[in-house]
């Protein structure tokens, strides 16, 4: 499952992990707030538009073998003040089902309360934020720990995507395609 807001989402980081997936034989599923589509941004620039195939109300975790937040400022900013998601996102954690992280998507981390006690990375500007909310902060291309897989900028995603995919595909429930109506 791709958890993005309406607006904000740093393209590259939602297309190039999507692609991955895909290319590892999962079948990624975008979820958000609303129905249609989200807006993604290359940095400040709109970039494309991206179909919704789920609703965040709709989703049953049960359904989903793992959670990729893209970064983007305003993209994990907005997805924060959502009650539906930090739940969903605090549900993962719960159900120890792998979540990959990239860029400032550690921000909706940071709001489900599950970053105490974690080694990880983000974008430089949100290290004082993890690690006031408890996490070991490292500038690292990529970190994982205990399934939770993070990196801190588009130019850490070969790695970041090859990382994911393995965390996935050794967690402990394979992978396997899912509909929009499995939500």
């Amino acid at each position: 499952m791709f958890l993005a807001a309406k607006e904000g989402t740093e393209q590259v980081e939602l297309t190039e992990p999507w692609k991955a997936v895909q290319e590892a034989g999962g079948t990624p599923v975008l979820v958000s707030e609303t129905p249609g589509s989200i807006q993604a941004f290359n940095h400040l620039d709109k970039g494309d538009r991206f179909d919704v195939d789920a609703v965040i109300t709709q989703v049953k975790i049960e359904n989903y073998d793992a959670l990729v937040l893209p970064g983007g400022v305003a993209n994990p900013d907005l997805l924060r003040t959502i009650p539906d998601v930090v739940q969903v996102v605090g549900q993962f954690f719960a159900n120890r089902k792998p979540v990959a992280a990239i860029c400032h998507a550690p921000w909706t981390l940071i709001e489900a309360d599950v970053v105490r006690g974690r080694r990880m990375t983000s974008f430089p500007s949100i290290a004082t934020d993890l690690r006031n909310a408890g996490a070991e902060w490292v500038d690292e291309e990529v970190v994982v720990d205990q399934g939770l897989v993070t990196s801190r900028n588009p130019d850490d995603l070969p790695a970041f995507c090859r990382t994911l995919v393995e965390e996935f595909a050794n967690a402990p429930t394979p992978a396997h395609a899912l509909s929009a109506d499995d939500a």
